[in-house]
């Protein structure tokens, strides 16, 4: 019985103890929760009753050289509904459906969604925000927001790029820029009872939003707007698929202007032109026909309608509207790449300007008989006078000199084999051969522009680098990035590599191309009172058969000291397609009116100097 008692007596201690123990415990755990964890368990509680809505930060501008607005922002509103104080669901619905006249499905599916907040529309504009706010119904919150707004639609959409429905940046400067143009969103905390009621009496604090930074960017709109009339103009006039054009200070690689017709309305982005909802249709074959009127075979228009298409065939005819193809679009450039041949030849020492050819219209390389354009041949010539008649024997023959081993290390040295690194997104790499596999037909058709492709900027670039004294550029449109007071936030640089050829040899190009304009192939691309340097150059496209071309032009002036570099890319030309006739009338449009804008003053010609005389 003793024994019994003891035991019961140790139960009742351990139990005891076992008591204390917890109570001790627990003391302590609500002493670190009370004391120590306090503020953290606070702030957990206080969210659990706190809303957030955000509010947008205004993106930065984007400025052209001189300060014209090319993208800025509109007030617009978000409209959104808290669940839990909506009183009157049907009358919420109703408002909604015939303010912002969505569906009513689709209107009652987001008002009736058990949630913390609802976003019913966004990009709503302020007119209509401010009657939503009239109706004063519960629940219903209009927040200012900002929608981009370009206020020249087409002009430069596919470099300015475009944001999406949260205001960022999608394509172009948009998103290259996008870290100085986003800004930094604000907050509205609002507090809410259990029920998700929001408290009146506790108001509501705000954390401002940071607006973004203005971008200055090189491009000029007048020069733009110069450029793109121009090619819209040939466009229209030679039914082509597209034109592309870069105008660009040859010293420092700022891009003054790129247009690449069809151009799109950077404000509707997401709708198709008219340009790509028509698609040609084969016709059926005509038999027994009795002119020959009839029997000629046209192609039909289909005009396809936005809203029947698959989402993968609409976004791939958006990709293709969007897409820049003087940086996305490789070709064969031509007899605009013997500039690039003669740098190289008159580096190498392989020829000089008097160096004598004959051209009987073709040259034989290995087992292949490759024509001269002019297939009756230009006979005995100068090397100088080789380039102003754009002769592709005499290239060729520069071509076989230099070995595809020194070609190939030009390439590298001119930067050919690189990107530019333009600072626009999707860029496209230069297509070459590798130096193992050219061989004396490969290195023939290099030498006068054909069987690799390069990008219209690659050229431009490379051209520029080798006609402004030698010193390869990035070209670029990124100036400085300001704050909304005007002071500089940023000022960008960019790389430049010097001697990529002798000061002699670029003097000696621009002289050489100087004589193509004056007395050569590119004779249209004069501008009266101007010296102006360039080539010519038409190619065929892949597959040879479809028969279609490429014409084009690259100019720069004034020839002796060049301040502004041009390429003009006509694509898919009808009728008549040679770069000399359909490509420099168009650089000629251009600099006529661009070297006045640029106060580039005209010289005196030879006829205005010598009294009559007539100048040859």
């Amino acid at each position: 019985m003793k024994r019994l008692k003891t035991f019961q007596k140790k139960k009742i201690l351990v139990l005891v103890l076992i008591v204390i123990g917890g109570l001790i415990f627990l003391t302590g755990r609500l002493t670190w929760l009370m004391i120590f964890k306090s503020e953290f368990y606070g702030e957990k509680a206080e969210d659990l009753h706190e809303r957030e809505r955000s509010i947008k930060a205004a993106r930065g501008e984007i400025l052209d050289r001189n300060g014209v607005v090319l993208a800025s922002n509109q007030s617009v509103c978000t409209v959104s509904v808290i669940h839990s104080q909506i009183e009157d669901e049907e009358a919420v619905i109703d408002m909604l459906v015939k303010e912002l006249g969505m569906s009513e499905e689709t209107v009652r599916e987001r008002v009736e969604k058990i949630s913390s907040i609802e976003r019913i529309k966004s990009n709503v504009s302020k007119e209509t925000g401010d009657k939503i706010l009239d109706y004063n119904l519960a629940g219903v919150k209009v927040d200012v927001d900002y929608k981009r707004y370009y206020p020249y639609e087409e002009l430069a959409s596919k470099v300015l790029g475009f944001t999406g429905g949260d205001n960022q940046g999608i394509l172009g400067l948009e998103v290259k820029y996008e870290e100085w143009l986003a800004g930094t969103e604000g907050r509205i905390l609002t507090m809410t009872d259990a029920s998700g009621v929001e408290i009146e009496e506790a108001g509501e604090r705000r954390q401002e939003p940071v607006n973004g930074d203005n971008l200055v960017v090189s491009l000029d709109y007048n020069i733009q707007c110069y450029a793109q009339q121009a090619a819209e103009t040939v466009m229209e006039e030679k039914q082509a698929d597209a034109v592309s054009v870069i105008l660009m200070n040859p010293r420092n690689g700022e891009i003054m202007a790129m247009v690449n017709v069809p151009e799109y309305n950077l404000n509707d982005p997401f709708t198709l032109t008219e340009e790509f909802l028509v698609q040609e249709e084969e016709p059926d074959t005509v038999e027994n026909t009795d002119t020959a009127e009839e029997e000629d075979e046209e192609k039909t228009e289909h005009v396809l309608i936005q809203d029947d298409l698959t989402e993968e065939q609409e976004q791939e005819l958006l990709n293709q509207m969007w897409r820049n193809r003087c940086i996305s679009d490789t070709y064969e450039p031509g007899s605009t790449f013997k500039i690039v041949t003669t740098a190289a030849a008159l580096e190498e020492g392989v020829v000089s300007l008097d160096d004598n050819f004959y051209c009987p219209g073709y040259k034989i390389v290995e087992d292949r008989r490759i024509r001269c354009h002019k297939t009756t041949g230009h006979g005995a010539e100068t090397f100088t006078e080789g380039i102003m008649n754009s002769c592709n024997p005499v290239f060729i023959e520069l071509g076989l000199r230099l070995g595809a081993h020194s070609f190939c290390q030009y390439f590298e040295q001119f930067g050919l084999l690189s990107k530019t690194n333009v600072d626009l997104p999707g860029e496209a790499s230069t297509i070459m051969h590798e130096e193992k596999n050219i061989g004396q037909v490969e290195l023939a058709t290099i030498s006068f522009g054909q069987s690799f492709q390069i990008t219209p900027m690659q050229l431009i670039t490379t051209a520029a680098s080798l006609i402004n004294g030698g010193n390869r550029i990035t070209p670029h449109f990124g100036v400085r990035v300001e704050d909304s007071d005007g002071n500089v936030v940023e000022t960008f640089s960019y790389e430049q590599t010097e001697g990529i050829v002798d000061s002699g040899t670029s003097e000696t190009l621009r002289y050489l191309l100087e004589k193509v304009v004056s007395e050569g192939t590119g004779q249209k691309g004069a501008v009266e009172g101007y010296s102006v340097g360039g080539k010519t150059a038409t190619s065929q496209t892949l597959p040879r058969s479809e028969k279609k071309y490429i014409s084009s032009f690259l100019g720069f002036a004034p020839a002796e000291d060049p301040q502004i570099i041009g390429l003009v890319v006509i694509y898919n030309p009808q009728g008549i397609y040679y770069g000399g006739t359909i490509a420099a009338p168009v650089m000629q449009e251009i600099f006529s009116d661009v070297l006045p804008y640029l106060g580039l003053e005209k010289t005196e010609t030879t006829e205005e100097s010598a009294e009559g005389e007539v100048q040859q």
